[in-house]
């Protein structure tokens, strides 16, 4: 997240994590914790500061993600609307920030969330705008629940800055990939487990720094490019891309980095 400290992503933490062994993907305490957030969502100079500025940089990883899978081809992208016929599912859409974005270039989207306040907060901003209100589908449900009524349903699912407030991980993935159409493409944005992002995401970004509110983010529920590659290789997917995502907090600006010390994307595909 910080300039300074992307070289510190060689050190890892290494302790053992007890997960809960129900099967649900829904953690209370995070839903709460959204909960309280979804009034000042779209304030893009507020506590979603940063995922308003990452926007663009999503929805670049997944445009170019589906050029280079061959899904779309790269003309396209100079057209207004170069996700048409796409099927997207936007598992822990928020209050609808990508979502949004992603109607707009022509995607048929579903908005997933087991918040209803966010889910109201999306519905409610969606319909002020008339160019996507009857775009986007929002739906208030688990992944796990919702996979087994849309099996093979999706071109694209995308989990954003979602997969860190898990500890079901691999239920959570194998969800998501349930939704995939073979073929299909998953993109993921999230933390990983290192030293640098304990220090950057939680003790500068919550504590010195004030940019996130308070316990936004439990270490424990971090994951590395190495563990959720390993999942979705279980799951039926190929990973094909992995790259790393530096936020500067005093320009408010992403950018793409070699570095996945302390944030990364990743694209992979169903088989």
């Amino acid at each position: 997240m910080i300039v300074y400290l992307q070289r510190l992503g060689t050190y890892h933490l290494h302790k053992f994590v007890r997960y809960s062994h129900s099967q649900s993907t829904v953690i209370e305490d995070e839903i709460s914790r959204f909960n309280r957030l979804s009034m000042v969502w779209w304030d893009e100079q507020g506590d979603m500061k940063p995922l308003h500025s990452m926007n663009g940089l999503r929805v670049k990883m997944i445009s170019g993600g589906l050029v280079n899978s061959g899904r779309i081809k790269e003309k396209e992208l100079k057209q207004p609307k170069p996700l048409t016929n796409i099927k997207l599912l936007d598992v822990g859409c928020g209050g609808g920030i990508l979502s949004e974005a992603l109607a707009r270039l022509g995607a048929e989207v579903t908005g997933l969330d087991a918040s209803e306040a966010l889910i109201t907060t999306a519905k409610h901003h969606a319909s002020q705008d008339p160019h996507i209100r009857n775009e986007i589908n929002y739906v208030c449900n688990t992944i796990e629940k919702y996979s087994e009524e849309k099996p093979k349903a999706y071109d694209v699912v995308v989990a954003s800055e979602v997969v860190e407030h898990i500890s079901e991980k691999k239920l959570f993935l194998e969800s998501c990939v349930q939704t995939l159409k073979p073929g299909g493409s998953l993109f993921v944005t999230t933390l990983n487990k290192t030293y640098a992002s304990h220090l950057a995401g939680i003790v500068l970004a919550e504590i010195i720094w004030k940019i996130l509110p308070q316990n936004t983010h439990d270490w424990e529920k971090f994951i590395t490019p190495q563990e959720l590659e390993s999942i979705l290789e279980s799951s039926g997917c190929k990973t094909v891309l992995v790259s790393g995502l530096f936020y500067n907090i005093f320009t408010n600006k992403w950018r793409w980095t070699q570095n996945t010390s302390i944030s990364y994307a990743l694209h992979a595909i169903k088989r």
